[in-house]
């Protein structure tokens, strides 16, 4: 048996896994090592999932994880892991490298995340060898749940939505514009609010301002990120919760530009546990 570990910065999904059929699942608070400590990792495990799975023989461990980009970085996990599982296999990557094994398994393509943020990168099969930069939703993370909040937010308080739509997006989200400013410039995490508001977005994509604003996002992801690869030889997969929820805008846009659309997946853990079968 291993453990597949899916990791963001908020929550990380744990799966007991036995030839491929998942055994048991678990849920913790995410371990990115940027924000959490190897102590305070530690303790999350020995609390929260520990006891969910002592009575597993697991052999390895498959951690994927938001912040595991960094071998300093990657040393915190694989230590507050071996805490606790005395194992002869500890491996840590990073988000998107589980994204492209996920999407990928062992073939070669262009894997993306769009999520909260986004990344994209061009998988050979085995490991990432292109990387653009995704440069965060201030300055990049195209087609991100962030970037769709802060355009609709934009589009809202310079009057560009349809009529209407500015008075029944403040409403049902219960704000007022002097309290979007203070969300977004005053508190933390501002690109977790905005990404919580983008969900308007779906609701109301038939309306025509509203689905101009979600193509032209996708189709800046596409052209600032995916099309420096060579994505007419690869297939373009994509996983994230703003992949899988806008599916038929992203496939729509894609094909206006001529990218090949393959696997469109909320989350890539079936795809991980299928890649280590």
């Amino acid at each position: 048996m291993i453990l597949l570990a899916d990791s963001g910065s908020t929550k990380a999904d744990w799966c007991v896994v036995n030839c491929g059929q998942l055994v048991k699942q678990v849920f913790t608070k995410g371990a990115n090592p940027f924000f959490r400590t190897q102590d305070e990792i530690s303790e999350e495990l020995g609390v929260a999932l520990l006891p969910e799975i002592s009575s597993y023989p697991i052999e390895a461990v498959y951690f994927y994880g938001a912040g595991c980009a960094f071998p300093d970085k990657n040393e915190i996990v694989e230590k507050a892991i071996r805490t606790h599982l005395n194992v002869p296999t500890v491996e840590v990557g990073s988000d998107l490298l589980a994204a492209a094994r996920g999407l990928c398994g062992r073939n070669a393509g262009i894997a993306c995340i769009l999520g909260t943020g986004s990344n994209s990168c061009y998988y050979d099969g085995s490991g990432i060898r292109e990387n653009i930069s995704p440069l965060g939703y201030v300055l990049g993370d195209e087609g991100s749940g962030a970037v769709l909040g802060r355009l609709l937010v934009g589009a809202c308080l310079k009057n560009q939505l349809t009529l209407g739509l500015k008075e029944k997006f403040l409403s049902q989200f219960d704000l007022t514009p002097q309290l979007i400013l203070e969300r977004v410039y005053r508190q933390p995490l501002a690109n977790r609010f905005l990404a919580s508001l983008s969900p308007f977005l779906l609701q109301h994509i038939g309306d025509e301002s509203v689905y101009e604003l979600v193509s032209g996002a996708f189709t800046l992801f596409f052209k600032r990120n995916v099309m420096q690869y060579d994505y007419r030889r690869h297939t373009v997969h994509l996983t994230g919760s703003v992949a899988w929820y806008y599916r038929k805008a992203l496939q729509k846009v894609a094909a206006g530009l001529d990218i090949t659309l393959g696997n469109i997946t909320q989350s890539p853990m079936q795809g991980l546990m299928d890649y280590y079968k």
